[in-house]
């Protein structure tokens, strides 16, 4: 139908719209460096403006719209350095003098529209209404400037987002379609892979997707599509292992001391228990509740003896295995990081330039319904994610008895398998960062919260649809 023809472009074609007007207009709206973006830029060869800003002006309060180009002097590996570098040699030739960001913003935005496009035409029913509240979610939730002015960065959070969504686009057309692209189903996997390697927390979800990958085999029964799918799935596994494996010993060392001394051991009632617990010595004690970065440790964190007493003597798994071993520390820690769960975007961080006029640190507030509305009413509490998260997984598993369909179990699974990566999001601050920077750490939490909200709703929608006018279950239309 031309309905159908019609609505996935609309949405794409608003979703750019929407992006045009706040990335591209006046005033620039960016997200504030908190020391971040070196690693990122130095690898891609860019570098802060020459005309040069003081510590003050160069983080945390004010967005930069240019930078200059350098040599390539980091080996930060993370695939987010690919759409990084392409802007970097498009930007060069519209300007050799400075790199304008709003290039990289530019590259985000076609794969916005590109992800908002393949999820309405892939999640569109035989409900018309479903359909349309689809798109309408599509654009309220996702297009928020919480997930947009982070187009304007050098942070890692929208390659992230993105191919979470692109992962999930392609992935329902993959299993809707009648006799699946060999095209597509690598595309897939190039999505994945984006999204598992862009961050070093995020390799598990690379490994899992994997596993899942292999559901893919019981679409064709040709051998040449089978022999695709184990190649991908094994290629997926080894990349996504890899990247844990060989990730900087310093990025590991942050990591775990943020994890016992800023997370485990910050406000215990019982440090020296815990250490024992750890299997550390007493004399960790006095760093405490400190985070890596701090100047003023009574043992500093790079110090000789520390390789000894800490970082030769622990490693994530003894961290789990305290958790598991103490289930009442692991659910006080989710408790507290609940209470930042349903905020997108870190406040703390400046969204204007300078030059604007804005206060130092001023936050744009232009298209954030969604935002605001997570962070201002809804619950903030680790009650309310279970009881969310209950209620998703027990449709989910309903929905999924209900079908003989095997295109449209794997589906299912492909959704309850956001709802993973929500909760894998959720944990990682807790047994990989010691709850640091938790407006930033659970940024993937959201995105899945919010995929999961959209399905819920369209669901719903679908649902009453039916009612008043009865359709044969799960009509997707591709055509």
């Amino acid at each position: 139908m031309r309905y159908w023809f019609k609505l996935e472009w609309v949405a794409a074609v608003c979703g750019a719209g929407i992006l045009i007007y706040l990335l591209f207009g006046h005033p620039f709206i960016g997200v504030a460096d908190n020391g971040d973006f070196l690693r990122v830029i130095a690898t891609s060869g860019l570098n802060y403006d020459p005309d040069g800003t003081d510590y003050r002006d160069r983080f945390f309060g004010y967005a930069h719209m240019h930078y200059a180009y350098e040599t390539f002097r980091g080996a930060y590996i993370s695939t987010q350095i690919i759409p990084v570098i392409i802007a970097r040699y498009i930007g060069w030739i519209w300007d050799r003098h400075l790199f304008d960001i709003r290039v990289l913003a530019l590259i985000y935005m076609i794969l916005m529209a590109s992800a908002a496009y393949l999820i309405v035409r892939t999640g569109k029913t035989s409900s018309r209404a479903a359909g349309i509240v689809l798109a309408a979610a599509v654009l309220f939730v996702f297009f928020d400037i919480g997930y947009a002015a982070y187009f304007n960065s050098f942070y890692g959070e929208p390659v992230s987002f993105l191919f979470l969504l692109l992962t999930a686009g392609t992935g329902m057309m993959l299993a809707g379609q009648e006799r699946p692209s060999p095209k597509l189903l690598a595309a897939f996997f190039v999505c994945v892979l984006m999204l598992a390697c862009s961050k070093i927390q995020n390799t598990p979800i690379g490994i899992v997707f994997a596993l899942y990958g292999l559901r893919f085999v019981r679409l064709r029964y040709d051998w040449s599509w089978r022999k695709l799918v184990l190649i991908c799935c094994a290629g997926l596994f080894v990349l996504s292992a890899a990247m844990y494996v060989f990730a900087p010993k310093q990025l590991k060392h942050i990591n775990i001391y943020q994890t016992v001394f800023y997370g485990i051991l910050n406000g215990s009632p019982d440090i020296e228990g815990d250490l024992k617990a750890l299997g550390l010595p007493p004399e960790l004690a006095v760093n405490a509740g400190t985070n890596f970065f701090q100047t003023d440790t009574v043992i500093k964190q790079d110090a000789p003896e520390m390789k000894a007493m800490f970082y030769d003597r622990i490693s994530h798994k003894d961290v789990l295995l305290y958790y598991l071993t103490h289930p009442q520390r692991l659910l006080q820690k989710m408790d507290k990081a609940a209470g930042s769960s349903m905020t997108i975007r870190p406040y703390y961080l400046g969204n204007y330039e300078k030059e604007v006029g804005k206060p130092y640190g001023a936050i744009a507030y232009a298209y954030s319904g969604w935002s605001e509305l997570k962070r201002q009413y809804m619950p903030h509490s680790l009650l309310f994610i279970i009881l969310f998260y209950a209620l998703y997984y027990a449709v989910a598993l309903i929905e999924y008895a209900r079908s003989i369909s095997t295109s449209v179990r794997i589906r299912i699974e492909l959704l309850m398998l956001v709802g993973f990566v929500g909760f894998f999001s959720f944990i990682v601050p807790i047994l990989g960062d010691g709850l640091a920077d938790l407006e930033k750490h659970l940024f993937l939490f959201n995105v899945a919260f919010d995929m999961m909200a959209v399905t819920a709703v369209v669901w719903v929608v679908y649902r009453i649809a039916r009612l008043v006018r009865p359709k044969p279950a799960y009509e997707w239309s591709y055509k």
